[in-house]
């Protein structure tokens, strides 16, 4: 019987998954590559199967038959905002570009969201009208600022 998850989520990439991997695996903790397949052992890997915060992933050098797209993402639950800034400036250095309420593309074309813990906490409140307040001021930003967030919700 195999160690391996039943179900891993894909990301097809057109020749730089190993990097990619690599890349996601040196930003969290309990994240690491655990197989990598190369028919040539000389050329690059087909496969790289990894873990992202123990969460199962596999990258296919399949082609450039696919491209990413924000349909599917990764999102990321973070502690507080320097978590929030760690992982943000990372995934969009080198190429990456911001988007907004979180969202972010890396330099590899995956998207992502860097979301705080604070979001769901203040946007699911009781207080309909503070959590509306918080909202509003989520859509004004692309990477998620706790403090205003904060602010807004507690505006009256």
């Amino acid at each position: 019987m195999s160690d391996k998850p039943k179900v891993r989520t894909c990301l097809w990439f057109d020749g730089r998954g190993e990097d990619a991997a690599k890349f996601y695996v040196s930003l969290l903790p309990d994240s690491r590559i655990e197989d990598i397949v190369r028919p040539d052992p000389d050329g690059p890997a087909l496969i790289v199967e990894f873990a992202l915060a123990g969460a199962p992933y596999m990258v296919l050098n399949g082609g450039p038959q696919y491209r990413h797209t924000p349909a599917a993402s990764i999102s990321i639950l973070t502690k507080d905002q320097a978590e929030t800034d760690r992982l943000w400036d990372a995934l969009i250095e080198g190429g990456g570009s911001e988007g907004q309420c979180g969202w972010l593309t890396d330099r590899f074309g995956v998207s992502w969201q860097i979301v705080p813990e604070a979001v769901p906490r203040l946007l699911g409140a009781d207080d309909k009208a503070a959590a509306g307040r918080a909202f509003d001021a989520m859509k004004s930003m692309g990477r998620i600022d706790i403090a205003k967030l904060e602010s807004a919700f507690e505006d009256a």
